[in-house]
């Protein structure tokens, strides 16, 4: 288990530098267009060339590569050229680890830049999966055991109606309803736990959280009713039943657990894509996360923010997708280790 394990993680950090080198031959790959990304439209000659040294758009792309990777496990110092910190070291700036790179539009490192919006979309990512992973799958197991009755009708039709509807509509119901006009809960809006505790903090992201888990857990009900169904079927299942096994130890033990391994990789993924992945919901709430920095800094056309949000994101996707390997070999016995 141990080596499996560690095999993995060697082959997640391999896929993670794959990406950094493939993010930066799409983005990097023409100086003039990098330089204009930090600059605008407007910028002059002289301009243009400061912020190329700088920066260090205009080494080789593979050199800047080179550069990103140390400065994500080691820091960097800007300006990057040896010549302007010869001769101006007054101005080096250190950016410490991990060094996403340097925003000139926001005059700010990416990280600094990312760390407050990154905690605002992982609480929301988090209580949102929560929500959908145990209502969802235990809803998705009630309509599996109650199959052809009208629980099982009314789980599947309710939950089809619900994800019919687009997230801003949810959310703006919520939104006006359940926190404007009858006050059932809090005006929505980011305290760290720090600042305001738990509860405080839960209280403030719980409605843009249910916008999110309303929309996911409608697919994990259908799913996981189709897996349970699936797997009720398996001779091993009857021979269970044959065997006097209690309908609580069948299902527990043995139908769910079966079922168990293609939600886990559902769920895997579906956190990775919902922590950067609900721009919609962010707006609708005014919550200043990742989501909405993206769609900010693509309209500002600030590369390196973009750059470090496609980074930080693949690098949780392919987290995800080795806990989730990891986790196969605890939920499934057939799934080899070796």
């Amino acid at each position: 288990m141990f080596a499996y394990a560690v095999r993995r993680i060697l082959i997640g950090l391999a896929m993670l530098v794959v990406m950094t080198l493939i993010t930066f031959l799409l983005f990097m790959n023409n100086t003039t267009a990098s330089v204009l990304a930090s600059c605008g439209k407007n910028c002059q000659p002289e301009q243009k060339a400061i912020i190329a040294k700088t920066l260090g758009y205009d080494d080789p792309v593979y050199v800047q590569w080179g550069k990103f990777l140390k400065g994500v496990v080691a820091g960097r110092n800007f300006p990057d050229d040896p010549a302007l910190v010869a001769d101006h070291p007054e101005l080096v700036a250190h950016c410490p680890a991990p060094c996403l790179g340097y925003s000139f539009k926001n005059s700010n490192f990416v990280w600094d830049v990312m760390k407050d919006a990154m905690w605002v979309s992982i609480s929301i990512a988090v209580v949102a999966f929560a929500i959908w992973i145990i209502i969802g799958v235990l809803l998705g197991i009630i309509a599996a055991l109650k199959r052809g009755t009208w629980i099982d009708k009314v789980i599947v039709g309710v939950t089809l109606v619900i994800f019919a509807f687009p997230t801003f509509f949810i959310g703006q119901l919520l939104y006006v309803f359940l926190a404007i006009k009858t006050g059932w809960f809090a005006i929505p809006s980011y305290t760290p736990i720090a600042d305001g505790g738990v509860f405080t903090w839960l209280g403030g992201v719980i409605l843009p959280a249910i916008t999110l888990a309303v929309f996911y857990m409608a697919g994990y009900v259908r799913m996981t009713r189709a897996f349970v169904l699936e797997t009720s079927t398996e001779d091993y299942i009857r021979t269970a039943q044959a065997k006097g096994l209690s309908a609580r130890a069948v299902i527990g033990k043995h139908t769910f657990r079966a079922a168990l391994t293609p939600i886990v990789t559902m769920a895997g993924m579906d956190l990775a894509l919902v922590l950067g992945g609900a721009p919609i919901t962010e707006s609708v709430f005014n919550f200043n996360g990742l989501g909405k920095l993206a769609v900010t800094a693509t309209r500002e056309f600030d590369l390196p923010i973009n750059i470090g949000i496609v980074v930080f994101l693949s690098a949780f996707v392919i987290l995800a997708n080795v806990v989730v390997d990891i986790a196969y070999a605890f939920i499934d016995p057939r799934v080899s280790v070796k």
